[in-house]
């Protein structure tokens, strides 16, 4: 990628800004990348007991062996498997040093895992997740346009032309993934049903006495429950019911166009183009509880939990609010602007307007720990993070699959036939919204 300047890989690119983030920012209505562990497989830190002396065969071996002969097992074996056979093999599964070891056979010797704070890891999650993404992904770049099918371990599933306009969001919902909603600027939202080979337009969304979703582009999607909220471009917010045959629920006035939603158990929330963050509770009349002002410009995307909210904006800022402290905590100065994030503990990826990855520790306070070039040539439109995967999609026509260490291991490139609106990951499943009007599903083939 050329023009990389000052973007160095393993450096931050990012400043504190000292002043703001000391300022009450609302108006009512890792640490670095680290290797794996150097302690081996003989340290016990877990209060494992060893095989007992008067165990016979497998169980007769010392511990350390017993452990290294599950290291060639599947993660899933190790953690479904062998806790159904006895006890003592039972305990492999929770020997933190052996899954360490084995995130370090599967990120590489010369990788950093995690790039985030290595306290909070669930490391056999971690492994387990890692292993999957290894199996499914890995050598498939390139087959998307030149193969008529996929190979027997995934699933694609082109969804039927139903907008006319392009998709700009694409939401995954449901403990197995089997229920997509898509957004576009047809100014409609669709719901499919995945279960079927082709998936099945289940509905649209309409406002009452009218015969679309919104007034203006639909541009972001959240989903908490039963609920569904689509954000857009007429500044409002509407809220459907999943169960009820896709019914209204409410509608929220914003007062300027939304670009991103989080919707959490608690609490819904929305980054609009007039730079601010609002907090809105939706089960009550007057929904609005908060509105937080941590930028100078519009707000391009947002994530949150029941601990942080993180935005970022095109004033190349992004910021971290305390949501039990009620304040602001830091706000980091970029050379380019945050285009998506998404983050899982301690942990934040984050795509820009350059196609640079970026990785952020979440440890107490924000803190730039380093950004990447994995490739993408234009700006990253869509992003998910966990613990044990990475994808990111890109206006390059591109969605790439990585390992999220340091630097990122990309198992595979697919190229597409149009720039990659939106991406998202739920249950090992894959959306993609791309081209004009287009949108497909990967999913593990049963």
């Amino acid at each position: 990628m050329s023009d990389t300047g000052d973007l160095q890989q393993g450096g931050s690119g990012a400043v504190e800004e000292q002043d703001g983030a000391a300022e009450d920012p609302t108006t009512s209505p890792g640490s670095e990348a680290s290797s794996p562990a150097t302690q081996g497989p003989h340290a016990d830190h877990s209060g494992i007991n060893s095989p007992s002396p008067e165990a016979s065969g497998l169980l007769s071996l010392p511990w350390e062996m017993v452990t290294h002969i599950a290291s060639h097992l599947p993660a899933q074996c190790v953690i479904s498997v062998l806790p159904k056979v006895c006890h003592v093999l039972g305990n492999v599964g929770k020997d933190n040093t052996a899954w360490q070891l084995r995130a370090r056979r599967l990120v590489g010797s010369r990788a950093g895992f995690p790039v985030g704070p290595r306290e909070d890891i669930d490391w056999a999650s971690a492994c387990l997740e890692m292993e999957q993404l290894v199996t499914c992904w890995t050598g498939q770049a390139d087959f998307f346009p030149r193969s008529p099918s996929p190979p027997p371990i995934l699933d694609r599933i082109s969804l039927p032309l139903k907008h006319f306009a392009r998709i700009d969001t694409i939401l995954l919902m449901g403990e197995e993934a089997t229920i997509c909603a898509t957004g576009s600027r047809d100014r409609n939202v669709h719901l499919w049903d995945l279960q079927s080979d082709g998936g099945k337009l289940r509905h649209t969304f309409a406002e009452r006495g009218t015969f679309s979703t919104h007034q203006g582009w639909v541009w972001c999607l959240g989903c908490q429950g039963n609920s569904l909220a689509s954000g857009a471009f007429d500044s409002t917010i509407r809220l459907w019911d999943l169960q009820a045959c896709g019914a209204e629920m409410g509608l929220i006035r914003t007062g300027a166009p939304v670009h991103c939603l989080s919707y959490q158990p608690d609490m819904l929330l929305a980054g609009t183009v007039d730079r601010k963050v609002n907090m809105y509770d939706p089960r009550v009349a007057e929904p609005l509880v908060k509105s937080l002002r941590l930028h100078s410009n519009a707000i391009i995307c947002l994530a949150a939990d029941d601990r942080y909210i993180v935005s970022g904006s095109t004033d190349c800022t992004v910021a971290m609010y305390d949501r039990r402290a009620g304040k602001a905590l830091k706000r980091l100065r970029l050379n380019s602007y945050l285009m998506s994030v998404s983050y899982s503990g301690c942990e934040m990826w984050a795509g820009d307007n350059r196609g640079y990855l970026h990785s952020f520790s979440m440890a107490g306070t924000l803190k730039a720990v380093s950004q990447f070039d994995v490739g993408h040539t234009a700006m990253i439109t869509g992003i998910h993070s966990s613990p044990g995967s990475l994808y990111t999609c890109s206006s390059d026509s591109t969605v790439k699959v990585h390992i999220p260490c340091a630097p990122p291991r990309t198992l595979c490139t697919l190229q597409h036939r149009g720039g990659v609106n939106a991406l998202s990951v739920n249950a090992g499943v894959l959306a993609v919204a791309f081209g004009e009007f287009y949108a497909e599903i990967w999913r593990p083939r049963k």
